[in-house]
């Protein structure tokens, strides 16, 4: 027969009181073994279901191989990059620094550079026709110029941060540092819809600077090493990024020279990425979760600086 103590605590002696033992079936028992094995029954179902989501929906994360390093303005803090007709054009950011400019890859040469105003700190970029759409950051305006000659066109109110911008060929895709993005009309840059991107319905914060590939939106996430592929239709973190080890250890002493920058040439499906304040930026092939492990990349050091920049 099971047998459970009954007892008290004494307060004059500072010691625990024990009683006859209390036989097993009796109400009080009944009700507190009844409680402790329904708490364990729960806890073990918790566990089960745990395992079984982990290992049935665990997202795939695509590691990646380098396969050419350009060189890359080490003082340009990159919050917008997208590539076009053969060239790199980037979004700078930073008050008194912020900038745009058209880059040949190869070499890093600056072609062609607008500084922007003291008030405005720049942020994402995106092509809309023959017109350059630029964020700012807290000023609720995006900046508009000819593709061409980089000629001021206009402006566009929005209510949000800008951090992130790229387009779909319908809408403009803007992020704001949440986990939702947003969905503008390219003409009036009215909202048409926004999604929350979460990763099995947690919510992805701190987005970044994007592009929009192959149906999918790609994201920086802000002070991380990843990307995250998000479905435009419903917000789902799709899979993972993991570009750790990109950028060789002591390349940059910023605390703010965290990755961020992407650009996609679809013609020759190249994908390329950098960072804030990096002298590089890479070319690398994605390599799917499961494959074999990515090779050592020979980083190759080529000196780059503000050659070029008007005065």
């Amino acid at each position: 027969m099971l047998l459970l103590s009954q007892g008290g605590w004494n307060s004059h002696t500072g010691s625990r009181e024990s009683s006859s033992p209390l036989p097993f079936g009796t109400l009080e028992t009944d009700m507190l073994l009844s409680a402790i094995f329904s708490r364990v029954a729960h806890r073990f179902r918790f566990l089960l279901w745990a395992c079984i989501t982990t290992t049935v929906f665990a997202q795939q994360v695509d590691t990646y191989r380098i396969v050419h390093a350009y060189p890359h303005d080490s003082n340009a803090f990159t919050q917008g990059l997208i590539y076009l007709n053969g060239q790199l054009y980037e979004s700078t950011g930073l008050r008194g620094r912020s900038s745009l400019r058209e880059e040949d890859l190869e070499t890093g040469r600056i072609i062609k550079y607008q500084d922007l105003s003291n008030r405005y700190f720049g942020e994402g970029l995106t092509n809309w026709g023959n017109e350059l759409i630029q964020l700012t950051w807290t000023s609720h305006t995006a900046l508009v110029y000819d593709l061409n000659t980089f000629r001021f066109l206009h402006a566009f109110p929005y209510p949000w941060e800008g951090w992130g911008l790229t387009q779909n060929g319908k809408d403009l895709i803007l992020s704001d540092g949440s986990a939702t993005l947003h969905f503008l009309d390219p003409n009036s840059f009215r909202q048409v819809r926004s999604i929350k991107v979460t990763d099995h319905g947690a919510p992805v914060d701190q987005l970044n600077e994007l592009e929009y590939i192959h149906g999918q939106i790609y994201a920086n996430v802000w002070q991380t090493n990843r990307i995250a592929i998000i479905s435009p239709a419903t917000g789902d973190v799709l899979k993972w990024i993991d570009l750790t080890g990109l950028l060789p250890l002591g390349s940059v002493t910023d605390p703010g020279a965290v990755l961020n920058g992407i650009a996609y040439d679809p013609v020759h499906d190249h994908l390329f990425v950098t960072g804030k304040l990096w002298p590089k930026i890479f070319e690398i092939k994605l390599i799917p979760e499961g494959a074999s492990t990515r090779p050592r990349a020979s980083h190759t050091s080529t000196q780059h600086g503000p050659a070029g920049m008007p005065e």
